[in-house]
């Protein structure tokens, strides 16, 4: 009886924590990036949803493990979306894969099959598969094309939503007329600003009114700016606005192998407020390269070539604008010093590495040059930051500088820029424009950690540890199951003799 009745006890017990785990659920995120953790900034744009928004996701039911995998962080992640809008959020998976008219149903929604590589009984082969959510609400519809591992999902379903549900978006103006990159050249810019923001083109006309807009972007002028423009822009920031600045304090003309100062008047503009862009460019020994033509015998083909004009950011602030970024890539970029001015701070957003240096006007540039590591000399060069406080009116403003104007630019026909380019200007337009919350949101993914770049020390401690590890677990348990046994033996021996 008294087994009897602790049998019952546990399925009691069982049954019981089965009922409780419909109302209360908790789970720890051990991601570095709390990945499973959905941010205050979510939670508040779903709790604040007043209709029905309905999430179609469409998935192959036969997906090779790791995508499988983003099928189910998904559904998880809209599961919990359910749960915090109390069931304002539905969510219905769809197979593809299994009825044509469900494929043709996903692609009129916009939702295009892509290609992925699979093995099969030891044979590679494409499989056709639909990886992508159509988020609807009434007529209304934003669609997620393409759901990969490590993307930002929160912040592409989260944003979807707000899209649907905001009712007026801020005014945000790119300035135009001093030889600025047009919207067009900024597409993946525009694009992701364009679903929390009116995006539009500004010029500083005289009767142009520059208070409707939240923040103000000036992105790579080449021609002189005029001092009426000036006095406008000057007139802003008193006022209490916002501005983010990127701009080229030299022009490099690679094909020519020369520089030039820039004529813009924006680094006089600067030194007014106590910002100082060098006529100068930094080198990094971490960097990007360039396309070479070679000739062999007959034949002509392209190089690609270290560059150290071009830095590789790896080394970022602790600041909202560049949290998460990983990898920014500059052209031709300047440094900057701070020199001081009354009322205002400065803080460095961007540094270059631990080996780099800076090089003052006149440069040639020699993509033959075989670089040593001597001739980086410098670390943590300053090449962007922040600029807050009075600008000689009653409310503070703030301004954002970056010393390259080209790194948000796509220059050709579809040609894509750097992800992370693309978050450090939208980065900087939302915390300008008071909108912080979702800024975490579009660079939460997984980090690429490549191990090739870890020091020669750590990347064999990880070597070791990674072989080493499992050996040391099955010789522990061994030692450990060899040890009962002989306790158990022993233990035997004493009660059979004693």
């Amino acid at each position: 009886m008294n087994k009897t009745a602790k049998i019952l006890l546990a399925i009691v017990a069982l049954l019981l924590v089965n009922f409780l785990a419909k109302f209360i659920s908790f789970r720890f995120d051990l991601t570095d990036n709390k990945e499973y953790t959905l941010s205050p900034a979510t939670k508040e744009i779903v709790r604040n949803i007043e209709d029905k928004i309905k999430v179609t996701a469409y998935f192959n039911d036969d997906l090779p493990v790791d995508l499988d995998k983003s099928r189910q962080d998904f559904k998880d992640l809209l599961s919990e979306f359910y749960s915090i809008s109390s069931g304002k959020v539905e969510y219905e998976f769809i197979a593809p894969n299994k009825d044509p008219q469900k494929q043709e149903e996903a692609m009129r929604a916009g939702i295009q099959p892509v290609m992925v590589n699979v093995r099969e009984k030891d044979q590679a082969k494409q499989l056709k598969a639909f990886l992508g959510a159509v988020i609807s609400k009434g007529e209304q519809k934003d669609i997620i094309p393409v759901i990969q591992p490590g993307t930002a999902m929160e912040y592409s379903l989260a944003t979807g939503i707000k899209k649907l549900t905001v009712k007026s978006k801020p005014n945000i103006g790119f300035i135009q007329g001093h030889g600025e990159a047009p919207l067009q050249e900024l597409a993946q810019v525009y694009q992701t600003l364009s679903i929390l923001y009116s995006v539009q083109s500004v010029y500083l006309t005289d009767t142009s009114d520059l208070s409707k807009y939240k923040t103000l972007v000036i992105v790579k002028p080449m021609d002189s700016i005029p001092d009426s423009h000036f006095q406008k822009l000057d007139q802003f920031l008193a006022n209490g606005g916002s501005m983010l600045l990127a701009y080229d304090q030299v022009d490099a003309d690679l094909q020519q192998g020369n520089t030039k100062v820039s004529k813009t008047g924006l680094a006089q503009w600067l030194a007014q407020k106590g910002l100082e862009v060098e006529n100068a460019l930094v080198r990094d020994i971490a960097c990007g390269s360039v396309q070479v033509q070679q000739q062999s015998d007959f034949f002509s083909f392209a190089t690609p070539i270290q560059f150290p004009y071009l830095p590789l950011i790896q080394s970022f602030s602790s600041h909202q604008v560049t949290k998460g970024l990983e990898r920014v890539i500059l052209q031709f970029a300047s440094p900057m010093n701070f020199k001081g001015s009354q009322g205002k701070n400065f803080s460095s957003l961007l540094y270059t590495s631990d080996q780099s240096a800076r090089q003052a006007l006149p440069i040639v540039f020699d993509i033959n040059h075989q670089w040593d590591r001597s001739e980086f000399p410098e670390r943590q060069i300053c090449v962007g930051g922040l600029l807050e406080g009075n600008f000689g009116g009653t409310a503070n403003a703030r301004l954002i500088v970056y010393g390259d104007g080209d790194f948000a630019i796509g220059k050709g026909r579809g040609q894509q820029v750097n992800e992370d380019n693309v978050n450090l200007l939208a980065n900087g337009v939302d915390w300008l424009s008071d909108d912080t919350g979702l800024i975490e949101l579009r660079t939460k993914a997984v980090d690429t950690r490549p191990i090739k770049e870890l020091e020669d020390s750590k990347r064999n401690l990880y070597k070791y540890v990674n072989f080493l590890l499992p050996v040391g677990l099955v010789l522990a348990y061994a030692l450990f199951r060899s040890s009962m046994n002989r306790k158990r033996r022993n233990d035997l021996m004493q009660e059979k003799y004693s």
